[in-house]
């Protein structure tokens, strides 16, 4: 292990921006191996590894079980699958056993592990389990989706670590199931995923409830400006630990740009699929709903799949998962979020159908195939208009990939006959019953017929490949844009001034000069002129006809440059030709202006009236009729003021068309008879015995109670 001339320190870069580490301060470990055999790693614990078959250490784990981080915060980037899990959990064993080979009685916990899904909490939970086995150690897990009350009865039992997803741990810890008192060391696995999923709030209460005295683990396929803040602000003095090389991509990862058309991407995976025959594929995806399109035509195809994604209970994605694990499924759609965690030993390719939205959703994407040094496959499938979107992903990723074609239906035939002639069954030795079944075969039937039925047998029982549109097959990458060549530089007597655009002054180009699109390069508009690159291959054309005559259409003038003028930017907005606001007059103090009387408005002429037109009312009005004054039931005085309105006016006379047939008028006072004193009422247009809608309903022999006031009571026939 190489020395360290001094810790990489969080505190001295500023917030947020995180400063290269020099080398000597961080720790990339070289491709040598240490052996378990070193008397720094505690007895039970090499004894585990040597049982699970580990007989040297990965780069990673070298470079965190160094004993002068032993009591160290780190933050450590390691690429995916290179054994971080066993890693940090040989770099908390000091912290937690000391110089002892075993743990005491479980009690409080004093490790705990937080991971971004359930996933990869319950792998996180069997690494530990197998490697803390002879120490006697207590493993509990909090996880999302399991019973919670199970989770706090094992809490309450004792335990020495705690492996949890974020949400459920600060559920526990809030109810008080949970006690960080004897914490002694915290690890957050995949930080930058769990920063990404929004657990910010949840890491910073754990964080915050952890004593203070703890060690502090960050490990991470990445180290992004978020996570360098999380280890400025919760650890102490932290020392980064890189194991990755820079400048090379994962060596048991093979890259591939599948190129397909876009009507053929669906196409184009089924036959990959079928090409490389994997004990176990994903297919990756961005969305649920393209993942439950895929798995329901996989399915319909004949393949064995399942999938994965966050809409799915926490029993589905564990029989997902176990079907992965004991071959009863080959196939698994998932999204990004529920691939973290997810270790299958037989994992040989993954299927990009959808492109990563980043670099780190790439690296982690791949990174689920070429684990443990097992050799993998990750392709891209690319169709034409996110080429080069997928070839600047790969540049940013520093990953050199392989631009091929999706398998043909040939190709996938002779990888099956080779498939067929590999097969072991060929060297196996036969039963009796299998030698008496083979000898009738052979006497019904020649040999080349055995053959051929036993081939189409084999191939009945797999998918069909898919027939795909043929492209020209591309070595490499598109090229954004290629190089314009030697050019020259000539400007127009137009720019921004005279509203001068590129979209109408390329065909202007084109029309007076004679040249081709291909021969204009960079066309910068300026203030009142315009420059124009041209490529060289057309310079004697444009320099003779320039010569002779520089006028080009509409008083649009060209002049040749000396060389590439400089680039100015975008000229600045024309002052406007008039101010905004006048200025006041010199008489009057300043910012006051006196308004100035208003014109009297002109009189509104009057419409001219339409011409031989006549207007005829479609129902004359009936001219308004004073009411007759009531008199009371008894006869004599009149009964004061008619009803209507409380001031005495009438109530106005009968709107529309009279109501017939309404209650005959009182016995004692006839309907028309005349009011005692003053001028004779007007003749009545009611008939008799019909009820005036202006006056209230009366009732012989006295007043009704309760009777409404004013004539708006609907008059009824009397029975």
């Amino acid at each position: 292990m190489p020395s360290v001339p001094g810790p990489w320190r969080q505190s001295d870069c500023p917030y947020g921006q995180p400063r290269a580490a020099p080398v000597s301060d961080v720790l990339s470990p070289g491709p040598a191996r240490c052996n378990l055999d070193t008397p720094t790693m505690i007895t039970s614990l090499s004894d585990a590894l040597a049982d699970r078959g580990f007989d040297t250490l990965t780069d990673v784990q070298q470079a965190v079980t160094d004993p002068d981080l032993a009591q160290s915060d780190l933050l450590v980037s390691a690429q995916t699958g290179s054994g971080k899990t066993v890693g940090f959990g040989l770099a908390i064993a000091p912290t937690l056993m000391g110089d002892d080979d075993r743990l005491g009685p479980p009690a409080a916990p004093l490790a705990l592990v937080v991971a971004p899904t359930r996933e990869l909490a319950m792998q996180v939970s069997r690494e530990l389990g197998w490697l803390y086995a002879k120490a006697g150690a207590r493993i509990t897990t909090c996880i999302g989706g399991m019973d919670a009350r199970d989770e706090r009865r094992a809490l309450d039992r004792g335990a020495h670590i705690v492996v949890g997803t974020p949400g459920r741990l600060r559920d526990h810890i809030a109810r008080g199931s949970l006690d960080l008192a004897d914490i002694r060391a915290v690890v957050l696995d995949e930080a930058d995923e769990m920063l990404d999923l929004g657990f910010r709030e949840d890491l910073e209460f754990i964080l915050g409830e952890a004593p203070e005295s703890r060690r502090t683990l960050l490990f991470s396929a990445t180290v992004p400006a978020s996570i360098a803040t999380l280890a400025k602000n919760y650890q102490r003095d932290a020392v980064r630990v890189s194991t990755q090389s820079k400048g090379s991509q994962h060596a048991d990862i093979t890259y591939q740009a599948v190129q397909v058309a876009p009507n053929d991407i669906e196409h184009a995976i089924i036959n990959l699929l079928r090409f490389h025959d994997a004990p176990n594929a994903i297919v990756f995806a961005n969305t649920r709903a393209a993942v439950a399109r895929l798995t329901a035509r996989f399915a319909n195809r004949g393949f064995a799949v399942v999938s994965l994604s966050g809409e799915l209970s926490q029993d589905e994605r564990t029989h997902a998962i176990q079907a992965l694990r004991d071959g009863r499924a080959k196939v698994c759609v998932e999204t990004d979020v529920a691939a973290r965690g997810i270790d299958l030993p037989n994992l040989e390719l993954v299927i990009h159908a959808d492109l990563p939205s980043n670099t780190e959703s790439l690296l982690h994407r791949s990174g689920r195939t070429g684990r443990a040094g097992r050799k993998g496959i990750s392709a891209l499938i690319v169709s034409d208009k996110i080429a080069k979107k997928a070839s600047r992903l790969l540049k940013w990723a520093k990953i050199e990939a392989e631009w091929t074609q999706a398998p043909s239906p040939d190709d996938i035939r002779a990888r099956d006959e080779e498939r067929l002639l590999a097969d072991p069954a060929w060297q196996a030795e036969a039963t009796e019953d299998e030698t008496a079944f083979a000898a009738r075969l052979l006497e019904a039937y020649s040999p080349e017929k055995i053959a051929m039925a036993c081939l189409k047998l084999y191939r009945a029982r797999l998918s069909a490949p898919e027939e795909l549109n043929t492209r020209p097959a591309r070595s490499e990458p598109p090229k954004d844009h290629a190089a314009f060549g030697p050019s020259f530089w000539i400007a127009l007597s137009v720019g921004q001034d005279q509203r001068a655009e590129a979209r109408w002054l390329l065909p202007l180009l084109i029309r007076c000069l004679n040249v081709e699109k291909a021969q204009i390069g960079k066309i910068r508009v300026q203030g009142s002129e315009t420059h124009i690159e041209l490529s060289e291959t057309a310079g004697a054309q444009v320099r003779a006809q320039l010569a002779g005559n520089t006028t080009l259409e509409n008083d649009v003038t060209a002049r040749l440059l000396d060389g590439e003028p400089e680039d100015g930017g975008r000229p600045p907005r024309r002052a406007p030709a008039k101010p905004h606001r006048k200025p006041p007059r010199p008489d009057t103090p300043e910012g006051h202006r006196p308004r100035a009387p208003k014109a009297p408005r002109p009189p509104r002429p009057e419409p001219d009236k339409p011409r031989n037109v006549s207007v005829t009312p479609l129902r004359p009005a009936k001219p308004a009729k004073p009411a007759k004054p009531e008199t009371s039931p008894s006869g004599g005085k009149p009964a004061g003021k008619p009803p209507g309105k409380k001031d005495g006016s009438p109530g106005g006379a009968a709107r529309g068309k009279p109501k017939t047939g309404g209650k005959p008028a009182p016995r004692n006072k006839p309907a028309n008879a005349k009011p005692s004193g003053g001028k004779p009422a007007a003749k009545s247009s009611y008939r008799s015995g019909a009820s005036d809608p202006s006056k209230p309903m009366g009732r012989p022999g006295g007043k009704r109670k309760n009777q409404p006031k004013g004539g708006n009571a609907v008059p009824r026939r009397k029975r």
